[in-house]
């Protein structure tokens, strides 16, 4: 059982209230005992004797109270020394957790933070350092990605403007006509910048929750026929048998038509670039799929190409990621196509899954809520 704070300070209260007052009783016990015992040897003489009973008992009155008074003093003495050694104790219990966390988050202010404080309990103290300790992990891995998009970001925009700078530099250079091809490679890469700093900006307002949706009643089943008709072409001229398969129609979803159709878009564009030649690939459409208690329309984007490894599949979703970045830097896209599909699917409150093994194809599987 772990105790609260609250808890283990009444408990430490209610232990010293039982050992003080046990003290408090034996002492006493033992005290009068040995009063009676010196009264005795010292007052207890004829002239004690031949008093009056009433005067006796004054007698012993005034003796007892006196030497009682000295007893109670010192034994005041000892419980207010006691209660402020107990009130010194719990102060440090409580404080030292929390001196350790402020000298950690002032390091975090600082901007060190590979900081991590050591959990030495299960209470309120321990829940806030583990806590702290979970916020500098996910502070330091915010970092290493800010630190990665900026790496990513500038060798993707390197690239084609490097590629124009040459060829501009080139025609100056020799003062020749400039041919109509290599204008149409430099507008190919104003296309391609263009396409990357739009991308940019769509999965920028897709994080920050900020992304306009034109949620209407959809006929899933309608548009994914027409998405798949669209990319057939590019999947025969890459030797690829592509399919689609629906056992329920119409199903209909709230969506955005423009933002969903670039999810499954981005989603078969992927299987057909990493599906090699003979392979297959397959689009099915669910309806009432139950999971996580909600029900759901559920579309599968079914490749047999080369696979992903497990390690890879957590980071699939991010930005800039490529399992293999020495083949995705030469065959691959920008790096952002399953993190937008990712983000529309989340802002329409629904998720992705995917399964994958290497050399044993992929499954990215498309959760998005019913429409009503």
């Amino acid at each position: 059982m772990t105790l609260t704070v609250r808890q283990k300070i009444f408990v430490c209260m209610g232990v010293l209230v039982v050992i003080l007052g046990g003290f408090h009783i034996l002492t006493n016990h033992f005290y009068i005992d040995f009063l009676f015992e010196q009264f005795r040897k010292e007052e207890m003489g004829a002239s004690y004797l031949n008093s009056p009973p009433g005067e006796q008992i004054e007698i012993l009155k005034t003796y007892v109270l006196g030497k009682m008074q000295q007893f109670w003093l010192g034994k005041w003495v000892l419980f207010v020394a006691t209660g402020l050694l107990f009130s010194l104790w719990i102060s440090g219990v409580l404080t030292i957790p929390l001196r350790k966390l402020v000298a950690a988050i002032e390091r975090v202010a600082e901007g060190d933070l590979d900081v991590n404080v050591p959990v030495q309990s299960k209470d309120e103290y321990g829940k806030v350092i583990q806590t702290f300790n979970d916020m500098t992990l996910r502070l330091r891995e915010a970092e290493d990605a800010r630190r990665r998009l900026v790496a990513d970001i500038a060798h993707e925009l390197r690239t084609p403007l490097s590629i124009m700078q040459l060829k501009l530099e080139n025609a100056q250079q020799t003062g020749q006509y400039v041919p109509p091809e290599m204008l149409l490679r430099l507008h190919d890469e104003v296309i391609r910048l263009g396409l990357l700093v739009e991308d940019l900006h769509v999965l920028s307002l897709a994080e920050a929750g900020r992304l306009a949706l034109d949620c209407k009643p959809l006929d899933l089943s309608a548009r994914l026929e027409q998405v798949v008709a669209d990319v057939k072409m590019e999947a025969e001229e890459n030797g690829l048998e592509l399919r689609f398969y629906s056992n329920t129609r119409p199903v209909t979803v709230m969506a955005d038509a423009r933002r969903i159709t670039q999810v499954f878009i981005n989603l078969l564009t992927n299987a057909i670039r990493y599906t090699p030649d003979g392979g297959k690939i397959s689009v099915v459409i669910e309806d009432n799929v139950l999971d996580r208690h909600a029900v759901y329309t559920c579309v599968s984007v079914i490749d047999t190409g080369i696979g992903i490894p497990a390690e890879e599949l957590d980071h699939l979703f991010d930005r800039f990621y490529r399992v293999e970045k020495a083949r995705s830097r030469h065959t691959g896209g920008t790096g952002l196509g399953l993190s937008i599909a990712h983000h529309f699917v989340r802002a329409h409150g629904g998720f992705i899954r995917v399964m994958s093994e290497p050399d044993q194809g992929t499954t990215f599987t498309v959760y998005l809520p019913l429409g009503k």
